[in-house]
């Protein structure tokens, strides 16, 4: 019963806040608070996987969105290497890569000390190297992206890694709602 009153205490006040639980707790609430992006700079990034889009937030606005194409398997967290699924969850960009097999490529955290400890019970190595990319190179600039077609990663089309690239910075949150 209390629990309940909290909860809905909880959502009369912030009807925009995710109940998900946090990737790392103490991590995510350290780096929130401390933080600070750049004049211009997006300050956290929400996906929204049942809508296939990217927003890149500064504040309570969004300053960009973009459409995505997520893992093979796109409904439910991942839980193990090769399910093909798109985490769920608060993580950070954690560093770039501007030299991989796709047109440039933001690593997300995952998996977290709670994700690794939950694919451990279960006797399954959790995966990794979950990344928001542009297309695979090679690919023309231009390709639109079509279906949920990674193993876990979330695409977009070159133009827009570029442009997420430019306003985003290391550190930075995110967070990837069903």
């Amino acid at each position: 019963m209390i629990i309940a009153a909290v909860l809905s205490a909880l959502s009369a006040h912030a009807p925009a806040m995710s109940y998900l639980p946090l990737a790392d707790p103490s991590a995510h609430r350290h780096i929130a608070q401390s933080h600070r992006a750049p004049p211009g700079k997006a300050d956290r990034l929400v996906v929204k996987k049942a809508e296939r889009r990217l927003y890149l937030m500064r504040e309570d606005r969004a300053l960009r969105s973009y459409e995505i194409a997520l893992g093979f398997q796109p409904i439910g967290h991942k839980t193990r290497e090769g399910d093909g699924r798109t985490p769920e969850g608060r993580y950070l960009l954690d560093r770039r890569n501007d030299r991989s097999r796709f047109h440039k490529a933001l690593h997300i955290s995952y998996p977290s000390r709670g994700d690794r400890w939950r694919a451990e019970r279960r006797g399954e190595p959790p995966g990794g190297m979950i990344l928001i990319h542009g297309q695979p190179n090679g690919k023309n600039r231009s390709t639109p992206i079509e279906d949920d077609w990674t193993l876990g990663c979330i695409a977009v089309s070159n133009r827009e890694i570029d442009e997420i690239w430019s306003l985003t910075v290391d550190g930075t949150p995110i967070e990837i709602l069903p």
